[in-house]
C-alpha cells in the first residue's frame, strides 16, 4: 500500500453486487444460526453453524473477494484465491473485454474477475436530449490507464504470483469445524 493517505493513492474496483450479495448472505446465515439457538440450543447451533459458514465462505470468494487494486506503483489482482501483483513497468497493455485485461510483459494475460467490466449502454429515455454519458467500465478503464500512463520510471516491481494465504486457513478452519462436527454427531 502507498505511503500517501490521499483518496486518490489508491484504489480498489470491485464488482458492486458482491458487497450487497455478502451482506444479505451473512444477514441470512446470522438468522439461520439465531434460529437454529432459539429451536435446538447453543449445542446443536454449534454442529450446524460450520455448514452455514461454509455456504457464506463460498459466497464471500465468488462474489466478493475478487478485485483490482491500482496505485501509483502498480496493481494487485485478486480472483478468488488467487492473487497477482506486479508494477506498472511491466505492464504492456490494458484493455477491457468482457474484464478488464492486465497483458504483461512476460507474456502472459491476467483477466480481471472483479474489475471493471463491459456492460450495455445505459437506455435513454425518450425525452433526453442531453450527451450519452459513457459507461462506468469505460470510465474506471480510463482511470487506469491514466495511473498506468502517469507511472513512467515507477519503481519496476517484479510479477508476483501466489494465493490467498488467510481465506484458505479460514476455509481450513472452517473444514476442520465441520470433521469434529460430523464426529461428535456421529456418537
Amino acid at each position: 500500500m502507498s505511503a500517501d493517505s490521499r483518496p486518490e493513492a489508491a484504489r480498489t474496483f470491485r464488482a458492486t453486487s458482491g458487497p450487497v450479495s455478502l451482506l444479505l448472505c451473512s444477514l441470512l446465515a446470522a438468522f439461520l444460526l439465531g434460529d437454529a439457538v432459539v429451536r435446538a440450543g447453543w449445542g446443536q447451533m454449534l454442529l450446524l453453524a460450520p455448514w452455514v459458514l461454509l455456504g457464506l465462505w463460498v459466497v464471500y470468494e465468488i462474489a466478493f473477494v475478487s478485485s483490482v487494486r491500482v496505485d501509483d506503483e502498480g496493481a494487485v489482482v485478486q480472483n478468488m484465491l488467487r492473487r497477482t501483483s506486479f508494477g506498472w513497468n511491466r505492464v504492456r497493455d490494458i484493455d477491457l473485454r468482457w474484464q478488464l485485461v492486465f497483458s504483461l510483459d512476460d507474456g502472459t494475460d491476467v483477466t480481471c474477475y472483479g474489475g471493471p467490466a463491459r456492460a450495455r449502454p445505459a437506455r435513454r429515455s425518450t425525452g433526453d436530449d442531453g450527451e450519452a454519458k459513457a459507461p462506468s467500465g469505460l470510465r474506471e478503464l480510463t482511470e487506469i490507464r491514466d495511473r498506468w500512463q502517469a507511472a513512467v520510471g515507477t519503481v519496476d516491481a517484479p510479477i508476483r504470483r501466489g494465493w490467498d494465504t488467510p481465506a484458505l486457513l479460514a476455509l481450513a478452519g472452517i473444514v476442520l469445524w465441520a470433521v469434529v462436527a460430523i464426529v461428535i454427531a456421529a456418537n
